[in-house]
């Protein structure tokens, strides 16, 4: 996977009208979060929003594919899926998907349970 800064940059100033969001390098690509939320994922100069059952129809009918890698010798499907088509061009077209990206990511973080602290 190659880490492109510029492209991440890039992102990062479209989706600025979200709020606080940046991008964090991992794995050879990079996050993108809002605030400590990741929701979105760079990968092979692709930039891929965060689905779930909500939104996975809504991307797939814009003709987005989902964030596919090589697990061992088949093929592992993650719950990304790339920004529809011609929506990198302009931030008011790529806000809408971020923003479901955002609330799939929201919705995930609240399934989880709480871990617990240490008591000392």
């Amino acid at each position: 996977m190659s880490r492109d800064r510029s492209f991440a940059d890039q992102v990062v100033g479209l989706l600025m009208p979200l709020g606080p969001v940046r991008a964090r390098g991992m794995f050879g690509g990079f996050g993108i979060y809002h605030e400590d939320l990741m929701f979105g994922l760079i990968a092979y100069d692709r930039l891929y929003f965060k689905v779930d059952e909500e939104t996975k129809a809504r991307f797939r009918e814009a003709g987005a594919k989902p964030f596919v890698y090589d697990g061992k010798g088949k093929p592992i499907e993650m719950s990304y899926w790339t920004a529809p088509d011609g929506t990198l061009a302009d931030p008011e077209v790529l806000r809408p998907w971020a923003e479901l990206g955002l609330a799939a990511a929201q919705r995930a973080r609240s399934k989880k349970p709480k871990k617990k602290r240490r008591q000392r």
